[in-house]
C-alpha cells in the first residue's frame, strides 16, 4: 500500500462538477485579474471568519509583506517571530529592512508567551506569532503582552485556516492576520494566493492600495506599491473549497483523533494541544528519536512523511550571524528540529490508509 502525505487530485475528484464549473464560468466572462471572483471571495471569507475586511492577494508571504509595509515597518525596527515556522514569516520582516527576533516554542511547537518580553526592546514594533500545523499559538497572553508595550500583533494563520482560541477563530485576534492559499493548505487554490483580514478600515484601505500599485482607484497612485493581486479563477476556486472547509476540518480532526488512540502507546512524542483551543490539523507532527530511522522504515512500506521543518529558524545561515548561541538559546525548537516527522493527514485520508500507517509506527 501507498499512503501519500497528501492527495489533491482526490479533493478535485469529490468535487470535480463545483470545481469545473466555477472555472468555466471565470473563463466565460474573462475576469481573469482580480474583478467579481477574487471579491466575491473577499466578501464570503470575511463572513466566514468574522472580519469586516479581506483583502486577497498573490500569496501568503505578500501577505506578510504587505501588512508589515502597512504597519510601516522599516529599517532600524524589530519584530518578533517565532523559533520554528516556515521562513515567510521571519523573511517578510528582514525584507522590510528590519530585524526578526526570534523567541522559543513551548510544547505546543507555537511561541512561547513566557520568552516574548524578554526579547522586547525600544526597537520593538511588533509580534508575528504562528499558529503553526494548525494549532493556535497563545493569543489572549501574546495580545495582552502587546497591549502592555504598544505592539502590533499580525497573526500568520497560513496553516491554520478555522482553528479556534475560546470559540474565537484564530485571524480575529490580533490587529491584522495573514493568510496561505498555497495548493496544499487546508483551504487552497490551483496555484498562489493569499489573503489580509482586520477589523480596522484604515489598515484596509492602505494594505489594498500597497497590494494594487498604491492606487485605491485605477491611474491614481497615492503611493508607490506593488502588484500583489488575486486571479479571478483562483477566487471562484476558493469560493466552492470555502463551501467544503468546516467539513474538511472535521475529517482532519477525525484522522488526528484517531492517530492520537492509535499511537498513545507507541513510544512517539504526539502533538500536545492547549486547552480551550481547537486545532485544524494542517499537519499532524511526531517526534521520534530516531527520525531519519524511523522515516526510512515507513518509506518502505509506502508512506510519506516530509519535515516540517528541519532547522530552527535562527540556526539558518542567513540568521546565525545574530544568533550565534542558537541551540542553547532556542531549545525547544532545534531540538524538534532533528526529531520531527509529519504523517499523512488530509480529508480524503482513508481510514484503511490511516491504519496501515499506525500499524507501521507500532512495529517501529
Amino acid at each position: 500500500m501507498t499512503v501519500p502525505f497528501v492527495h489533491l487530485q482526490r479533493q478535485y475528484l469529490r468535487h470535480k462538477k463545483e470545481l469545473d464549473a466555477s472555472m468555466a464560468e471565470v473563463i466565460e466572462h474573462t475576469a481573469f485579474i482580480s474583478g467579481r471572483y477574487a471579491a466575491q471571495f473577499e466578501a464570503d471569507f470575511a463572513v466566514w471568519l468574522g472580519v469586516k475586511h479581506v483583502i486577497a492577494c498573490a500569496n501568503g508571504t505578500d501577505s506578510l509583506e504587505i501588512l508589515l509595509d502597512t504597519f510601516g515597518v522599516g529599517p532600524g525596527d524589530e519584530v518578533i517571530v517565532p523559533a520554528m515556522t516556515w521562513i515567510s514569516t521571519a523573511e517578510a520582516v528582514g525584507t522590510r529592512g528590519a530585524k526578526p527576533v526570534f523567541v522559543d516554542v513551548d510544547e505546543t511547537w507555537t511561541m512561547d508567551p513566557e520568552r516574548i518580553a524578554e526579547r522586547i526592546t525600544a526597537r520593538t514594533k511588533g509580534i508575528i506569532p504562528v499558529h503553526l500545523y494548525g494549532c493556535p499559538a497563545d493569543m489572549p497572553r501574546i495580545m495582552a503582552i502587546a497591549e502592555q508595550h504598544g505592539l502590533f500583533v499580525l497573526e500568520d494563520c497560513a496553516q491554520a485556516h478555522g482553528a479556534t482560541v475560546s470559540g474565537r477563530k484564530i485571524g480575529t485576534w490580533g490587529h491584522a492576520a495573514s493568510f496561505s492559499f498555497y495548493p496544499g493548505k487546508n483551504l487552497g487554490a490551483y496555484g498562489d494566493a493569499g489573503g489580509m483580514a482586520t477589523q480596522d478600515e484604515a489598515l484596509a484601505t492602505k494594505a489594498r492600495m500597497i497590494a494594487n500599485h498604491g492606487q485605491p482607484k485605477k491611474h491614481t497612485h497615492l503611493m508607490e506599491g506593488r502588484n500583489s493581486r488575486l486571479d479571478g479563477l483562483q477566487g471562484a476556486i476558493l469560493s466552492v473549497k470555502l463551501r467544503h472547509l468546516d467539513m474538511w476540518t472535521r475529517e482532519r480532526q477525525s484522522h488526528a483523533a484517531a492517530y492520537d488512540a492509535g499511537l498513545a502507546d507507541s513510544g512517539l512524542r504526539l502533538p500536545i494541544r492547549p486547552k480551550g483551543c481547537t486545532s485544524v490539523h494542517h499537519l499532524y507532527v511526531v517526534e521520534h528519536h530516531d527520525r531519519d530511522k524511523l522515516r526510512e522504515q515507513l518509506g518502505s512500506q509506502g508512506i510519506q512523511t516530509p519535515i516540517h521543518y528541519p532547522h530552527a529558524l535562527p540556526t539558518m545561515p542567513c540568521y546565525r550571524e545574530w544568533n550565534a548561541s542558537a541551540q542553547e538559546d532556542f531549545p525547544v525548537a532545534t531540538a524538534m528540529s532533528s526529531r520531527i516527522v509529519s504523517l499523512p493527514i488530509f480529508p480524503e485520508l482513508t481510514p484503511g490508509e490511516r491504519d496501515h500507517v499506525i500499524q507501521n509506527l507500532l512495529k517501529g
